[in-house]
């Protein structure tokens, strides 16, 4: 028979709410006592992946795996090139992903799990410098490494001081530290970081110029300067816009009417019956480059207080116009 299974024990708020605190305090105390640590051996870390020919090869297992996984992730998309190679698979092939023009940051709170520093004579044999993030200075990790870097943390944030929690916040802290300051080193800028997020909102508004996105060819409402009113209107509701282009034989913008200046002048109690697109349009509009950023267009829309510009060409000719509604489409807002 198979026996009954104790209910879990629910918890009171309380305890919950305290340990939650204390876990954070634990924590954030670990990061208190990393950063004061930091110094000459950080920036020698920072030299060799900054010079390195190669790649930095980030190595850990277990928990330190997955801040090591996280750690290749951001310097890879921050401007170094990196990647992580699982310490086991390396023992059964993967070693030859690593040459003698890369850095290895391998990653160990302990500096004692098995499979990485099996590899760690290899790594020296082919003159692999290697980075030790370890939270025991007297572990065979430091001793291997080239350069350590001191992890260490008080205590962890579980109750029974065992599964890694402040020490992988440490680990996780110091390896953000280094993309930064590798980073900065590198005068990496926004523009390179949406280079390699295209899918991202950032990449969006960095990498989608307006021409990707504007209204064109057919879809531009314009007219000449001497249409009558009622042709004016008819462009405008046709392509739905909400404003229509005033241009001249060359295609160069002469004004613009919104449905804005046609709700001013039906208040004025203007007679438009006559009236032709010249005398009602709004002269010298705000126009944007079709090379510019989308983003741009957003900022001058904003700012002015308007939902649609018209786009110019290399010449400042009319070649597109786009709204509010376009980039909102294409995610840009």
């Amino acid at each position: 028979m198979t026996p009954s299974l104790q209910k879990n024990h629910i918890p009171q708020a309380e305890q919950v709410i305290r340990l939650a605190r204390e876990t954070l305090d634990i924590e954030s105390d670990a990061l208190l006592g990393l950063k004061s640590r930091v110094g000459e051996p950080f920036v020698r870390a920072v030299e060799l992946m900054l010079n390195v020919s190669g790649r930095v090869v980030v190595m850990g297992m277990g928990k330190s795996g997955h801040i090591g996984r996280k750690t290749a992730a951001t310097l890879a998309s921050t401007g170094t090139p990196a990647m992580f190679v699982h310490p086991a698979e390396a023992s059964h092939g993967d070693l030859g992903m690593i040459k003698s023009v890369d850095v290895v940051l391998a990653i160990s709170n302990s500096g004692e799990s098995e499979e990485l520093i099996g590899i760690l004579p290899l790594l020296k044999r082919l003159e692999v410098p290697v980075i030790g993030m370890t939270g025991n200075a007297d572990s065979t990790l430091a001793r291997y490494a080239d350069v350590l870097l001191d992890s260490g943390v008080e205590k962890e944030a579980c109750p029974l001081n065992l599964a890694p929690t402040a020490s992988t916040t440490a680990q996780l802290a110091l390896g953000d530290a280094l993309a930064v300051a590798l980073l900065d080193a590198r005068g990496f800028k926004a523009e390179d970081f949406a280079r390699s997020h295209p899918g991202g909102s950032l990449g969006r508004k960095l990498l989608t110029h307006v021409g990707d996105v504007m209204r064109s060819g057919q879809d531009v409402p314009r007219v000449g300067p001497r249409a009558s009113f009622g042709e004016l209107m008819r462009e405008m509701s046709k392509k739905g816009l909400g404003a229509t282009a005033i241009v001249g034989d060359d295609d160069h913008i002469q004004g613009i009417f919104t449905d804005g200046d046609l709700r001013r002048l039906v208040e004025t109690g203007a007679d438009l019956r006559e009236a032709i697109a010249g005398e009602v349009m709004h002269a010298n509009p705000h126009t944007i480059a079709v090379d510019a950023l989308a983003i741009d267009a957003v900022e001058l829309m904003e700012r002015l207080r308007i939902t649609c510009v018209l786009v110019i060409d290399a010449m400042g000719r009319l070649c597109g116009a786009v709204n509010t509604n376009d980039l909102m489409r294409a995610k840009v807002i």
